[in-house]
């Protein structure tokens, strides 16, 4: 069996998962399958969602609100602001 092989003693690997190995301290490990054992799963089961939570944690995330060009606009006006009503911009165009 080569090192890419995705057969294993006891049948296939799945063709989508990639196979790792890490080296846990003993401690660790033990706290590990004690930890699984609590909680009614296995500890490849509690590593796949510990690394799911951590990747997704990682995240970047979106901005919540969008962005408001009324109270603040891209290009900021030069000038003393105009305060007029809509009767009095018509009273100032002349229309044909």
């Amino acid at each position: 069996m080569t090192y890419l092989s995705h057969e294993t003693e006891n049948g296939y690997v799945n063709p989508n998962s990639i196979r790792t190995s890490i080296d846990l301290p003993r401690p660790l490990h033990r706290r590990l399958h004690e930890a699984a054992a609590r909680q009614g799963c296995s500890a490849r089961q509690l590593i796949l969602r510990s690394i799911e939570r951590a990747v997704k944690d990682a995240e970047p995330v979106k901005p919540k609100r969008r962005l408001d060009l009324i109270k603040s606009p891209l290009i900021p006006s030069r000038g003393r602001k105009i305060d007029l009503t809509n009767e009095q911009i018509y009273d100032l165009i002349e229309f044909p």
